[in-house]
C-alpha cells in the first residue's frame, strides 16, 4: 500500500474499532529557529534562509515536532518562490529547486530518523509541501490582507504557484499544505491548478480575520461550501495562522456542511504578542476541547507553536481518541 493510499485512509478519521482518530501538526518552524537564535525574522526568505545555509537545524526543529506527538511534519518552504531564491541569493532556477527538494528530503530524514531512533515507533509520520499564499513571498505582510488578489488573475496566481507545487511533487511529499490563504480567489487559483496534478491530495487552510471572514474579507463559511467542496482532491479544510480565539466560530459555520475532516491549526497568540502555553497561559491548548466540539480532527499550532504545545495537544487528542 502506497503512501498516498495510506494517507486516504487517514483522513477518514476512523479506526478499525469504529472510534474517531485524531491527526496532530507540528507547530511554528519559522519561530522555532528564531528561538534558536536565527536571525530570520527580516529576511524575505524567511526559514528558507536557514534551510539553505543550515539544514540540520531545520531538521532538528522537525524531530522536536515529531518527538513530541506531530504526525506530520510541514516543509520550510512556506516563504519561498523561485524569483525570491533568485533575487535574494542569485541562484539560477535549477539551484532554487534543488532547495525544494532539499526541504522535502530533510523532512523525510527528520521522519525516518525518529522512527529508526524508537523501535516501537508505531504512528505513521507524513511530509506535507508547504504552499504558503503570493502574499508570504512579497514579504509586506500582505498575506494578512489578500488585497493582491483584485489586481491578479485566476491564471497568474496559477502561474505563480505552479513551479513550487510541482517541484514539492516531484520531490515526493505525501499530501500538500495549501496554507495560510487569505482570499478566495487564491484559493480558487490552487485548487484549479491541483486539477494539472490528478493524484495529488492537499489540505487547504485559510487566514481569517475575525469569526467570521477571511483576511481579504469574504464570508469564510460561503468560500468552504462554495469551492471546496467542488474538489475531491482537498481532504481536509480550516484554518491556520489565524488567532485562536476565532477557530470555534469559524468551524462552527461550516461544521455538518462539508464532508471532510476539519483542519486547525492557529498562531500562539494572545492580545497582540506570542504567548507560549504556560501553567498560567493555555493559549492553544485551553482551546482544543472547543475545537474539537467544532468538528475538528486535524490539529496542531503554527507561528508561536513550540514542541511542548505540540505535546499537549497529543494527549489530550489521545484522551479524546
Amino acid at each position: 500500500m502506497n503512501k498516498l493510499l495510506n494517507l486516504i485512509i487517514m483522513t477518514e478519521c476512523i479506526n478499525s474499532n469504529g472510534e474517531e482518530n485524531f491527526i496532530v501538526l507540528d507547530g511554528g518552524l519559522g519561530t522555532e529557529l528564531t528561538r534558536a537564535g536565527f536571525k530570520i525574522d527580516d529576511d524575505p526568505l524567511w526559514s528558507t534562509r536557514t534551510l539553505i545555509e543550515n539544514s540540520e537545524a531545520v531538521k532538528a526543529v522537525h524531530k522536536s515536532f515529531l518527538e513530541s506527538g506531530a504526525d506530520i511534519v510541514i516543509t520550510g518552504t512556506y516563504q519561498l518562490s523561485l524569483k525570491t531564491l533568485c533575487q535574494h541569493c542569485d541562484f539560477d532556477e535549477n539551484k532554487a529547486l534543488d532547495v525544494i527538494y532539499s526541504s522535502v528530503k530533510i523532512a523525510q530524514e527528520a521522519c525516518l530518523e525518529v522512527k529508526s531512533n524508537n523501535s516501537e515507533y508505531k504512528r505513521r509520520l507524513l511530509v506535507a509541501g508547504s504552499v504558503g499564499p503570493y502574499g508570504a513571498c512579497q514579504h509586506d505582510w500582505s498575506e494578512y490582507s489578500g488585497n493582491y488578489v483584485d489586481n491578479m488573475t485566476i491564471k497568474q496566481l496559477m502561474d505563480w504557484h505552479r513551479p513550487r507545487v510541482k517541484a514539492l511533487l516531484e520531490a515526493g511529499v505525501d499530501i500538500l499544505a495549501l496554507e495560510t490563504i487569505p482570499a478566495q480567489k487564491e484559493a480558487e487559483a490552487l485548487i484549479q491548478l491541483l486539477k494539472e496534478f490528478p493524484t495529488a491530495k492537499a489540505w487547504l487552510c485559510f487566514s481569517c480575520k475575525d469569526e467570521r471572514h477571511t483576511c481579504h474579507g469574504e464570508l469564510f463559511s460561503e468560500v468552504v461550501t462554495k469551492i471546496v467542496c467542488q474538489s475531491a482532491q482537498i481532504v481536509a479544510v480550516g484554518v491556520n495562522c489565524s488567532p485562536p480565539q476565532f477557530v470555534k466560530f469559524l468551524l462552527q459555520s461550516i461544521q455538518g456542511k462539508v464532508d471532510l475532516p476539519l483542519i486547525v491549526y492557529p498562531n500562539g497568540f494572545d492580545d497582540g504578542k506570542f504567548v507560549w502555553d504556560d501553567d498560567e497561559h493555555q493559549v492553544l491548548s485551553g482551546h482544543v476541547m472547543e475545537w474539537i466540539a467544532a468538528g475538528a480532527r486535524w490539529i496542531g499550532g503554527c507561528c508561536g507553536t513550540q514542541p511542548k504545545d505540540i505535546a499537549k495537544i497529543r494527549k489530550i487528542v489521545e484522551s479524546n481518541g
